[in-house]
């Protein structure tokens, strides 16, 4: 039985967790928000399934799903992120361009692979902004990336006054490298330890291109082909109007992504990508008609992990200390031995 000194050290170690975690979260969205012009918004947590609106992802992951007495049978699933409802949602409230909105996303990934930094529940930030046709290009896609870079960078500073043991390590800006450099960079490499190397020398990149096949026939990474543009040229020999934001994270001393984003597809990147990835078929699907039609406005989007920044940003070694979910029983001895509380 613990002693009352016990329980109360407990308590405040509890509580003095959670108020950092929301300090920080509110802190940043609060940023994010202001950089991009973005009004939050409520989300759902299901879909009906069979529509083209939830995301792949990856393009393998399976939604978590169920059928529903109410709806007359017909299958809901669990969202695995809002990139597609997010445009159908600026689309049909007609926001115009340079606006935005921006939702706590809730989702469950009965796929993922657990780790330090996965987790079956997934927290992000999912925001989508509308843009003007003529911004497809670089450019405006670096504009973007490094308006969210300074809202993290501020975040961090923010931290730092709150508790002055942890000081600011990002670097002032962010490093822009395409993917295909990267590979060239390090053709003998697998993609996590290129990003290693990238993140070592310059502590915050933004991968451009992740999704298409590179020279050694691999992509950097796998992406859906229905929401980021991943195979338009922008410059010779260099695809792709998306990627990731990756930092050098020295607690885990290794590379760690904050943000996956991108501009999304137009008609025409859409029936390519599609081409691409053999899944033609969902052309007839809602979302993907009514893109097709011209029906949806030209967005930026992405997600960023709530729980993935909070614990960077405070310094931590396990999302579990950041985020309530369920862990295997080697990850509870790891946490005990390491004197590491999971919520």
């Amino acid at each position: 039985m613990k002693t009352l000194l016990e329980s109360k050290s407990l308590q405040q170690e509890f509580l003095a967790a959670e108020d950092a975690l929301w300090s920080v979260k509110g802190y940043f969205v609060d940023r994010l928000r202001k950089s991009l012009n973005l009004t939050r918004v409520t989300a759902p947590m299901l879909v009906e399934a069979g529509t083209g609106i939830n995301d792949d992802l990856n393009g393998i992951e399976r939604p978590l799903g169920f059928s529903t007495k109410a709806l007359e049978g017909r299958r809901v699933e669990v969202v695995q992120s809002l990139a597609k409802w997010k445009r159908l949602k600026l689309a049909d409230a007609g926001i115009e361009p340079g606006r935005g909105i921006v939702t706590d996303m809730r989702a469950i990934r009965p796929d993922e692979v657990l780790s330090h930094i996965h987790s079956l529940y997934v927290d992000q930030w999912d925001w989508e902004m509308v843009m003007e046709p003529q911004q497809r290009n670089l450019e405006f896609l670096q504009l973007i990336v490094t308006r969210l870079y300074v809202a993290i960078r501020d975040t961090e500073h923010y931290v730092s006054t709150l508790y002055p043991e942890i000081r600011p390590i990002l670097p002032t800006s962010i490093k822009f490298i395409h993917a295909e450099d990267l590979q060239a960079q390090f053709p003998y490499l697998s993609p996590r330890e290129r990003e290693t190397e990238a993140t070592k020398e310059h502590g915050a990149v933004f991968i451009i291109g992740i999704g298409g096949k590179l020279a050694d026939g691999e992509p950097h990474d796998g992406r859906a082909p229905d929401y980021d543009d991943w195979s338009t040229e922008t410059l010779p020999g260099k695809h792709g109007l998306n990627g990731d934001i990756v930092v050098w994270n020295p607690v885990l001393q290794s590379a760690y992504e904050f943000s996956s984003m991108g501009i999304r597809v137009d008609a025409e990147s859409l029936v390519r990508q599609l081409s691409i990835a053999d899944a033609e078929q969902r052309m007839g699907l809602y979302f993907h008609s009514r893109l097709l039609k011209g029906e949806l406005p030209q967005t930026i989007g992405g997600g960023i992990g709530q729980s993935r920044l909070a614990m960077f940003l405070l310094r931590k070694s396990h999302i579990g200390e950041v985020q309530a979910s369920v862990w295997p029983e080697e990850a509870k001895t790891w946490s005990l031995t390491h004197g590491i509380t999971l919520l």
